[in-house]
């Protein structure tokens, strides 16, 4: 790809969003251009960089992130297209890893993901430091020893560091807008890309380094916009989206997602739930599996409990 775009959308996080572009100026090969599709009224205030930067203003609330890449993709100029995350830092040679396999594979590829503990970013940082500290997300594999390999799950696809060419993206007409706030909509691409025939791949190489910042996983804090968008994905293609993240909010009393009904929400998330799901300051990232163990686990105790009571309240034979 002789041309390389790369997108974000942001929505505060300031001093994530200039990491980003800090580490963009210390790419191997320079990026076409940075685009910002900016979720908020005022613009960011990024430094000078050897490429332009443009910022896209975006509106919608809850956040629109499906119709933000679309916009960032409709506004950008190059071939290729790479989206990053606003906390994601490239490694010096994303770009240029990307650029010379998509014009090997002409589909969807997802390059490395590592996470930072919380302090890796103060003061004068740098890549070589990042890799001595960052560690692979559990829940997720790792890359290919080297070179592409596809893809056979969809539901893979992570939006957080992949690319694109731009003409691919647009022929299958991007992200479906109708999703609306925080998840689905990623998955929705995916499937969608599965149905066209187009290849999803890992990529070996193309690396981000995701900064350190608090989180709650499942995410709690995005309750009804994750219910909104899994029956959409539902109406859509038949089955609902999300299926762990639905399942550790009913193990915690939060909905009722019984098969063929509306899901509902049950109640609110309160502290208990917070703190039981929140980031600790120690954890690079925050994890379902570990939560839904934790919840497994207690029901398993409660219900013992409950039938060592019962044992204990039945009279004894005459």
């Amino acid at each position: 790809m002789s041309t390389v775009s790369v997108v974000t959308l942001a929505k505060g996080r300031p001093a994530h969003l200039t990491n980003l572009v800090l580490g963009l100026m210390r790419q191997t090969r320079a990026p076409a251009e940075l685009v910002v599709a900016r979720m908020q009224d005022q613009p960011y205030d990024l430094p000078e960089a050897p490429f332009p930067i443009r910022q896209i203003p975006v509106a919608g609330d809850p956040l629109p992130l499906a119709a933000a890449r679309n916009r960032a993709v409709a506004a950008a100029s190059g071939e290729a297209v790479v989206f990053l995350d606003v906390d994601c830092i490239p490694a010096p040679t994303l770009v240029a890893d990307y650029a010379r396999r998509l014009g090997e594979c002409d589909g969807l590829l997802m390059g490395e993901v590592l996470y930072l503990p919380g302090g890796a970013t103060a003061g004068a940082w740098s890549s070589d430091g990042f890799a001595d500290v960052a560690v692979r997300h559990s829940d997720r594999r790792g890359p290919p020893a080297e070179g592409i390999e596809i893809c056979n799950d969809y539901r893979c696809f992570w939006s957080l560091n992949f690319a694109m060419r731009k003409a691919t993206f647009l022929g299958v007409g991007g992200f479906d807008e109708r999703y609306a706030g925080y998840g689905g909509e990623d998955t929705d691409f995916g499937k969608l890309l599965d149905q066209r025939g187009i290849a999803i791949a890992w990529l070996e190489g193309a690396r981000v380094y995701h900064q350190y910042h608090p989180h709650h996983m499942p995410p709690i804090h995005h309750l009804d916009s994750v219910v909104r968008n899994a029956e959409l994905f539902e109406a859509k293609w038949g089955y609902r989206t999300m299926g762990h993240w639905l399942h550790a909010f009913r193990l915690m009393g939060l909905i009722d997602d019984t098969p063929g009904r509306p899901i509902r929400i049950l109640r609110r998330p309160d502290a208990d739930d917070l703190a039981l799901t929140g980031q600790q300051s120690h954890q690079p990232y925050s994890n379902t599996a570990s939560v839904i163990r934790i919840l497994d686990a207690r029901n398993a105790a409660a219900l013992t409990e409950q039938r060592a009571g019962t044992l204990a309240a039945e009279p004894e034979p005459a």
